[in-house]
Parts: C-alpha cells; sequence; structure tokens
C-alpha cells in the first residue's frame, strides 16, 4: 500500500542543509521512494501557523519501504545533523479514506 512520508521542519541552523538535501534524495530512491514536494513555500490557509521553514513530502510503496529509509544506517549521519539544527517531525499516513465515501481510496 502506497504511503506518504510528510517531514515538517523549523530550521535553526542551515549548516546541515547543504549536505542534506545534496544527498538524502537518493536514499529515498534506494527505498523505493521519490519526493512529491520539498519546499519552503509553506502558506497557512488556516488554523494557526506552526514555525514550519520547509516541508518535504515523499511517496513509498509500502511503509516497511519508509521505515527502511528511515532507520537506513546511510542516513543516520544525515539524521543526526538535521536534529542538530533543526526541530522536525516526520509522520506517515496511507492513500485510505478513514470515511470510506471516496471511490478511488481504500478504506481506512
Amino acid at each position: 500500500m502506497t504511503v506518504y512520508l510528510i517531514a515538517d521542519v523549523k530550521v535553526t541552523d542551515d549548516k546541515w542543509v547543504p549536505a542534506y538535501a545534496a544527498s538524502v534524495h537518493e536514499l529515498v530512491h534506494k527505498h523505493g521512494g521519490k519526493y512529491l514536494a520539498r519546499s519552503a513555500n509553506v502558506k497557512t490557509l488556516e488554523g494557526n501557523p506552526l514555525d514550519t521553514t520547509l516541508i518535504a513530502l515523499m511517496e513509498f510503496p509500502s511503509a516497511d519501504a519508509a521505515n527502511a529509509f528511515t532507520t537506513d544506517p546511510q542516513y543516520a549521519p544525515y539524521v543526526a545533523a538535521r536534529k542538530q539544527g533543526s526541530e522536525s517531525r516526520f509522520q506517515l499516513i496511507d492513500n485510505t479514506d478513514v470515511a470510506g465515501t471516496i471511490s478511488y481510496l481504500r478504506k481506512g
């Protein structure tokens, strides 16, 4: 089942960003994923804005593949650098519809 990894990041020290941006996409691809967006153009349309400075949206073929990416030993140094220079949330969602009323999504 397709899943989406949402990385919500508030950069506090951007020293980690160039190496992360140049290399991590290869690790995403290694695990069958792809970026759908990696953008700093974050606008709040409803509710109170968060301190987010960038959001990355990635698609993976399964939760196992997404977990394999986030726990890959090659990713560990990038995770450490990101955690030192940001406040981050990674959330995983699947492609289901909790209400079950959208015909092209499985009921979740």
